[in-house]
């Protein structure tokens, strides 16, 4: 006799920052294929009440990623496998934490104080901590001066503070007198380091003012910087110099030139999207100086800029093929790169990519399941009103068309012969004029 399938022996291949790719073996179906497997991935400490579930249709399947994760946060999955008779007990639960990532916000209420000619103190809050990502180890403090006779700023300097409070701050000390600097902070977890804060140019007190009260320099303020002699700086130079600083948020080492030829890019097709699944098959372009070491999936929203993606999935060599579970429903832009021990290929054709809602699908059919006993009764009750009334109507019609008929036909007569005689056994009914019918 048929039964349902055999738990499944699920384990973690991959963890990164933003996907957990797992996989599993066959298991013996019961004596009947198995049609669907279904996973459930949660919170650690919620409950699998709120977990997200979806079901992939592909009963050849062995592994798949699940992408759109939070990096360093703890989830729970398990899996079923179902075949015509039912679902299969659940499979081992595994615990996944999923890696750091660098932060995503900058340092907020960056704050810029000028305390004597040669200082100006930097105060700044942590970023959100939905954007932090991970533990916050340090911060890198940039700064540098600016020389409004040329217009052009002058080499960086550096600092590095641990971050261990709320409300940071540091001293920035052997600055000129009454010169302009541009201060930039970062957030850095063990996985990277995080956007910059910027701040308008300030500028440390003159020699000659000393005592004066020094004036505090916020990153939201529009009148950013002390008042000073025109002849220091004009305001035209100080409004295009806190530009230029603005947009001065990263630093990175220029790219080497590759002069060897890297792999061309694959082509991305969509085998299908059902609900959260997405079934992606790509063709390898042409390799280049050196053999293929694999691929990666850049995934990102449809509104969002590439420099902004959200989640990155590597693939071996010789894998042309993957199945990927999007846990929060939305359009999605994707794109593929091959690489290899000479560079990376360029960015492959972009897919737009819709997934439906993976989470409530099988809560919507749960649902369904456990008040259908009353839509039936509702429906049911529907159906025979609905045949009842499509009996009495036409006969209620029926018998108001024969009686109109007849009371015109008696009229008629009457008119045209004054009686009408009736036959009945036993005697004659006669009709006269406006008088009731009498017995004869």
């Amino acid at each position: 006799m048929p039964v349902r399938p055999n738990p499944i022996k699920v384990e973690i291949r991959e963890v990164k920052e933003r996907t957990v790719t797992v996989r599993w073996t066959h298991v013996f179906d019961g004596g009947r294929p198995i049609t669907t497997y279904r996973i459930d991935l949660k919170n650690k400490q919620a409950s699998w009440d709120t977990a997200v579930k979806t079901e992939v249709y592909n009963p050849e399947l062995t592994q798949l990623t699940l992408v759109d994760l939070r990096p360093a946060k703890t989830y729970s999955l398990r899996m079923f496998a179902l075949n015509s008779v039912g679902m299969s007990e659940p499979s081992n639960v595994l615990t996944i934490m999923t890696k750091e990532a660098a932060p995503e916000g900058p340092p907020l209420d960056m704050q810029l104080e000028p305390l004597s000619p040669y200082s100006i103190k930097v105060s700044w809050k942590p970023p959100r901590p939905d954007q932090r990502n991970g533990v916050l180890r340090s911060y890198s403090i940039s700064y540098r001066e600016y020389d409004p006779d040329g217009r052009q700023f002058k080499r960086w300097q550096h600092l590095s503070v641990t971050a261990t409070r709320e409300v940071e701050s540091v001293l920035l000390s052997n600055l000129k007198p009454s010169a302009f600097y541009g201060v930039l902070i970062q957030a850095k977890t063990n996985a990277g380091i995080g956007p910059a804060s910027t701040a308008p140019l300030c500028s440390t007190l003159n020699e000659v003012q000393k005592t004066s009260t020094p004036s505090t320099i916020r990153s939201t303020s529009t009148a950013a910087t002390r008042t000073q002699d025109s002849s220091s700086l004009n305001p035209p130079h100080r409004t295009s110099t806190a530009e230029v600083v603005t947009a001065a948020t990263v630093w990175r080492e220029e790219t080497t030139t590759v002069t060897t030829v890297p792999p061309d890019p694959p082509v991305v097709e969509i085998v299908e999207v059902k609900g959260g699944t997405i079934s992606l098959l790509w063709t390898p372009g042409f390799e280049g100086d050196s053999p293929i070491t694999g691929f990666y999936l850049e995934y990102k929203a449809a509104n969002a800029s590439w420099d902004y993606r959200k989640t990155v999935v590597d693939f071996s060599p010789d894998q042309t093929e993957a199945t990927i579970i999007e846990i929060n429903p939305s359009t999605y832009n994707i794109r593929m790169f091959a690489k290899s021990s000479v560079g990376i290929s360029k960015a492959s054709n972009i897919l737009t990519i819709t997934t439906g809602e993976p989470g409530h699908k099988s809560d919507d059919r749960l649902t369904t399941v456990s008040t259908d006993t009353h839509a039936a009764a509702s429906t049911d009750e529907g159906h025979s009103g609905g045949k009842l009334a499509a009996i009495v109507l036409p006969v209620v019609l029926v018998v108001l068309i024969v009686a109109i008929a007849t009371a015109w036909q008696l009229r008629r007569m009457k008119q045209k012969n004054g009686s009408l005689n009736m036959w009945r056994p036993g005697g004659v009914l006669r009709y006269k004029g406006a008088e009731s019918l009498q017995e004869l």
